[in-house]
């Protein structure tokens, strides 16, 4: 039986969540910002995400965006919250602001719809909700889908996990296993709280291992070692398998920076050092990338692309913007930045040159995150740490 429901928020998650489910349910998108509804209605991706293009232009989806509250949470049998939750350094805890202000939106229209947030949250958050609203229709249910390739990652997930343990959750698994291509995943239906440590220490734990490869770099590099050999020598092990092992800038993105910090708070008086460590490891490494330019003493330092991952179309809280910060601090070099992205000449007080010659002509050294075939005629110039060319 086909089910009614409304995904909050048209980023990554929302719009990636809606379109699988769409295949075979009767899907709304609530989205506040009109040019993405218009685009959406278009069947055209707001967002870059080849297979989010794809299905929009090739597959026959019962989905629809609008702005208007009513129509989207009046008859929904489920109200999927996918809004940001940013991580708020004053209050060392994300901002669940959006998150409940959709709880608050949906009871008003709408008491008989089952609330699943998939949007991350602090620990212990979902049954605050429940007591704050008086209400046991909330549920918590991790995403763990990479940026660019969202809906990849939906239709073949790892694991599908339901922070509740009922016949409902099972039934709320079965609709997210629905429209996958992969049918033999693995479902975990647990507490509410512990669902939502499980999103923390996952990311926590690939925030440390990439933490772990970028020590083990600067290491090598200080010392005159191949960084490569070592890493290759050291992955061969099963244990620790050849992945998630690319030297970078440090980790960045949307989501591995503020879960690792939301965690962290979480230890508050609880004995640990690892957790903490992963956050200040990430900054120690953005300080020597930023050390090792100004060493080399350029005259003009080249930023080649801002975003953190190759093909990406974003580029927040990407790490190489706080190694450029740490850079300012000790050199007095010019920056001048290429980014397609950027359609203004200035960006944050450096010039943008977005013709890519004259930003190689002009440039004393380049910094890569990420290496390109772009620059393989001015590798002489080129400091990256990228070694296997992968994210």
């Amino acid at each position: 039986m086909k089910k009614k429901i409304t995904v909050v928020g048209a980023g990554y998650v929302g719009l990636s969540l809606a379109i699988l489910l769409s295949q075979h349910n009767e899907v709304t998108i609530l989205e506040i910002n009109p040019q993405k509804v218009d685009l959406i209605n278009k069947r055209i991706s707001p967002i870059k995400d080849p297979d989010i293009e794809e299905y929009l232009r090739t597959k026959s989806l019962n989905l629809k965006a609008t702005m208007d509250k009513e129509e989207a949470y009046s008859e929904a049998d489920y109200v999927i919250i996918a809004t940001p939750t940013d991580f708020d350094p004053s209050k060392n805890s994300f901002d669940t602001t959006s998150v409940e202000q959709v709880i608050k939106e949906t009871l008003r229209y709408n008491r008989k719809a089952l609330i699943i947030i998939k949007s991350t949250v602090p620990i212990g958050f979902t049954e605050r909700m429940k007591q704050h609203f008086r209400t046991d229709n909330i549920v918590f249910s991790p995403e763990f889908l990479r940026e660019g390739k969202a809906l990849h990652d939906n239709l073949y997930p790892s694991r599908i996990v339901i922070g509740e343990r009922s016949e409902r959750a099972r039934e709320v698994a079965n609709l997210f296993l629905q429209g996958a291509r992969k049918k033999d995943v693995p479902i975990l239906l647990t507490g509410s709280t512990e669902a939502e440590a499980i999103k923390l220490f996952s990311n926590a734990y690939l925030a440390m291992r990439v933490a772990f490869f970028n020590e083990l770099d600067t290491f090598a590099e200080l010392k005159g070692l191949n960084t490569k050999e070592i890493i290759e020598g050291v992955c061969l092990d099963p244990r620790i398998g050849n992945f998630y092992n690319n030297p970078s800038f440090g980790y960045g993105g949307y989501c591995l920076p503020k879960d690792s910090k939301q965690l962290a708070s979480h230890f508050n008086g609880i004995p640990h050092i690892l957790i903490s460590a992963i956050v200040e490891s990430n900054e120690t490494r953005k300080k020597h990338i930023a050390d090792m330019i100004a060493k080399k003493n350029p005259g003009t330092i080249g930023i080649y692309r801002l975003t953190m991952k190759k093909d990406s179309d974003n580029f927040r809280n990407s790490s190489i913007l706080d190694v450029i910060d740490y850079i300012r601090n000790r050199s007095n070099a010019r920056i001048v930045i290429y980014e397609p992205l950027i359609k203004e000449n200035i960006f944050k007080g450096m010039s943008v040159v977005n013709d890519l010659d004259e930003f190689k002509k002009m440039s004393d050294i380049i910094l890569a995150n990420r290496m390109s075939h772009e620059l393989e005629d001015v590798i002489e110039k080129v400091y990256t740490r990228d070694l296997f060319n992968r994210d």
